[in-house]
């Protein structure tokens, strides 16, 4: 069974710093493409970072520069490291895997909360 789990989250001053993990079950390998995304309050989810297969990656505009998605094959992880958090990121952030053949698998979320 194909699981992701993400941890990392907490309590942090704008302006601090987080890095959250997305462990998987089975080799990241599997995967085409892993990425994290929120779900700001009223909106839909909302793309934050990925990372391909060959190591390509995309940010949203709001966090280049600021945050950095990589993967560790040999540990199954990808992360997000965050820096120079804003009190509006906070939200819960999800881990996102996309199978070559095109099926979706999310985590459970871990909750980052900036404050102000």
């Amino acid at each position: 069974q194909v699981q992701l789990v993400e941890s990392g989250g907490g309590l942090v001053q704008a302006g601090g710093s987080l890095r959250l993990s997305c462990v998987a079950t089975i080799g990241i390998g599997n995967f085409a493409q892993m990425g994290w995304y929120r779900r700001p309050p009223g909106k839909q989810r909302q793309m934050v970072a990925t990372i391909t297969g060959d190591g390509t990656t995309n940010y949203a505009d709001s966090v280049k520069g600021r945050f950095t998605i990589s993967r560790d094959n040999a540990k199954n992880t990808v992360y997000l490291q965050m820096n120079s958090l804003k009190s509006e990121e906070t939200d819960v952030y999800y881990c996102r895997g996309t199978f070559y053949g095109g099926r979706d698998y999310w985590g459970q979320g871990t909750q980052v909360t900036v404050s102000s």
